[in-house]
């Protein structure tokens, strides 16, 4: 059995505050309700409900809006950053996206070149995510309880054990359709926490000075044949 997270566990963010920031930045690029949600992929009443603070986006909903304004989710919300590749079940802290009823354990780390983004979902009955459609591929494996997940319409109910595959593109939206708690293992492709890019910036350096080196030695070895000619 999967335990439930405690309250003390769970952090997120100020929803009124990321409404308020949200509908600023928007403002500020000039883009209308339609075109935000229009590139992130959500509905236009969702957008609004965001923006006026009636409803609070689930993880991969604020990578998207954020992505669209041209910020960062670390603007946002504070994630637990993974580096070591192991993690153990009574070290994870439980967080969650403001008031949102979903609450995350992360698993995967990062590193550059890595592409899965893990979590842990705990959702409780009768929650349902916002349709959403994005770029990549996700999988949803039911550790307990059970959910609905519909892709393009068309609903595919799992009891644990079960699991979906699908490409991100496609709409997609879950619920919790039982009376008791569910507890999910997502992985998708998007970078939901954040950090994926800090990552690769600093492999990039390392990568620069092998390149600078190996072409110091290339240098270094022609002046010699030239010298010994």
């Amino acid at each position: 059995m999967q335990g439930q997270p405690v309250e003390d566990d769970v952090r997120g963010l100020d929803r009124d505050a990321f409404g308020e920031r949200l509908r600023a930045r928007r403002r500020e690029l000039g883009l209308t309700l339609k075109e935000v949600a229009d590139q992130a992929g959500l509905s236009v009443g969702f957008i609004s409900q965001i923006e006026r603070a009636i409803a609070t986006p689930s993880l991969s909903s604020l990578v998207g809006v954020s992505k669209v304004l041209g910020l960062q989710i670390s603007d946002f919300l504070s994630q637990p950053r993974v580096i070591a590749p192991t993690t153990r079940h009574a070290e994870r802290p439980h967080y969650a996206v403001g008031s949102n009823s979903l609450v995350y354990e992360r698993l995967s780390s990062s590193f550059p070149g890595s592409v899965l983004s893990t979590v842990i979902i705990h959702e409780p009955p009768g929650h349902r995510s916002e349709p959403i459609a994005h770029e990549g591929e996700e999988i949803f494996y039911v550790l307990e309880g059970s959910i609905t997940v519909e892709v393009d319409g068309q609903p595919h109910v799992l009891e644990t054990g079960d699991s979906v595959h699908f490409a991100s593109n496609r709409v997609h939206s879950s619920w919790n359709h039982g009376t008791t708690p569910s507890t999910i293992l997502h992985t998708c492709t998007m970078d939901v926490f954040g950090d994926r890019h800090d990552a690769d910036a600093k492999a990039a350096p390392a990568a620069d000075n092998r390149r600078d080196g190996g072409g110091n030695d290339n240098k270094q070895k022609a002046r010699s044949n030239q010298q010994g000619n």
